[in-house]
């Protein structure tokens, strides 16, 4: 096992695998950026090290400085933990050339999957299914993207090659609008993720986002840990997850799970993973893979028992996966509300100091956040400042206790959406189970409508 590990992220996911380490034994090394100098990860710190000034590409995306960090702290391994350089594959690749163990999949892992053209390809050879699409990057030729799309038939998505978080997206119900909405993806796709290739597939009309959790070791071991259900979402940005999936027939559930696991041996993958999917009348569509922990991954840990970032840690360390899939039970339903620091309707990100925060506790309630009284939210990174997870017998009970918890949590001196959270929870649609990924928008644009 390792003695030393540097944890290259921040917020509360650092503050996750500091705990986790500490379990284990191991000692944590905290980088930072001059923005978070006074967070609670990095005074508890076993070692810490500020890497460069707020801004993203001068300290938490600053490969150099990092590698720097872990060589002066002598870590023997670097976790990336979600976001930034989670799912890069030059840096995952740097990190092993300098002689540390990267917490992830190989770089090669990362590379087919991060490009949505060459993970859907393996995926199709793995026998996962995928959505109907191109069979790879759209031509040039305007009358050979016509035809494909003809074939495919309207409405069709065409989607960024090297994409993510909800950018390099454009839906196209005419064969009119067609050619304007691939040259404009194509240009954005550029901008954004430097790499203009863009392919396209079937636009699905109502389909309910649903992911399946993957563990995989270095000897061919590889489990599933059940689905997550994170249809609530807005810009496709997750706001709410739960698991397991409403509704959904467990043989369905257990018939995807069991080709995940295939796909990770055939592709040699090693560590935590997601596999996300569009299922649409009991069908399942592969969309793409996170090659990395989740934000959501603590509703997969409730259920389930498996603390999937101590995992993480014992596959990178040479460890065979403690679980076979037999020994996987599946208690309870557990849902998570991504706390943001931002208007709860209007989104406007709200940074600025907490003169006040109460986490909520009670059976079945757990918070994962790095805040305390008197934090100062820095306006250079993402909004969340925190999760809180319900988790009971049953999804009535999981549901009445997030109530709870969403009632006793106080914050104080900057906005939240926790208002919007506690509005979904008695909401009737989302009671019944079952919600698209276009409900919480229709949702929130009759809210907006009726107000005025």
């Amino acid at each position: 096992m390792f003695k030393k590990i540097l944890v290259a992220n921040r917020g509360e996911i650092a503050l996750r695998i500091q705990r986790a380490c500490r379990e284990l034994g191991i000692k944590a090394v905290m980088v930072y950026s001059e923005a978070d100098r006074d967070a609670k990860y990095v005074k508890l710190a076993d070692e810490a090290v500020c890497i460069g000034p707020a801004p993203s590409p001068l300290s938490y995306l600053n490969m150099p400085a990092i590698i720097s960090a872990a060589e002066v702290t002598d870590a023997e391994a670097i976790h990336p933990g979600y976001g930034f350089l989670s799912e890069n594959a030059d840096f995952a690749e740097r990190v092993e050339k300098s002689g540390f163990t990267f917490i992830g999949p190989t770089p090669e892992n990362i590379r087919t999957m991060g490009d949505k053209v060459s993970a859907k390809q393996a995926m199709i050879k793995a026998g996962v299914p995928c959505v109907p699409g191109s069979d790879g990057e759209l031509p040039d030729d305007p009358a050979l993207i016509k035809r494909i799309a003809k074939a495919i038939g309207y409405p069709v998505i065409i989607k960024a090659s090297g994409g993510g978080g909800g950018r390099g997206m454009r839906v196209v119900h005419t064969e009119a609008a067609l050619i304007n909405a691939v040259q404009m993806t194509k240009a954005e796709a550029a901008a954004a993720f430097g790499n203009p290739a863009v392919y396209m597939e079937k636009y699905l009309q109502n389909p309910r986002h649903v992911e399946i959790q993957v563990l995989a070791d270095t000897y061919k071991n590889a489990i599933y840990l059940g689905e997550r259900d994170c249809s609530m979402q807005r810009r496709h940005q997750k706001v709410i997850e739960e698991a397991p999936a409403p509704g959904i027939p467990r043989r369905l559930i257990e018939k995807i799970g069991e080709r995940c696991v295939a796909a990770c041996k055939k592709i040699g993958y090693r560590g935590a993973g997601t596999f996300e999917f569009l299922y649409e009348n009991g069908e399942f569509y592969f969309i793409e893979m996170n090659t990395r922990v989740q934000v959501e991954h603590p509703i997969s840990e409730l259920i389930t028992g498996v603390d999937i970032v101590r995992t993480q840690i014992m596959i990178a360390a040479g460890e065979k996966l403690p679980y076979t899939q037999r020994q996987i039970e599946f208690k309870g339903h557990a849902i998570e509300c991504r706390v943001n620091a931002e208007d709860p309707y209007k989104f406007i990100p709200s940074p600025g100091r907490i003169t006040m925060w109460h986490a909520p506790g009670g059976p079945g309630v757990r918070v994962d956040s790095h805040v305390y009284n008197n934090y100062f939210v820095p306006p250079n990174y993402d909004s969340m400042i925190g999760k809180i997870i319900a988790y009971g017998d049953t999804r009535e009970q999981a549901i009445a206790r997030m109530r709870t918890a969403l009632l006793e949590t106080v914050v104080e001196g900057i906005n939240t959406n926790i208002p919007l959270h506690q509005d979904l929870m008695v909401d009737a649609k989302f009671i019944e189970g079952g919600t698209n990924i276009h409900y919480l928008e229709e949702w929130l644009t009759h809210r907006n409508t009726n107000k005025r």
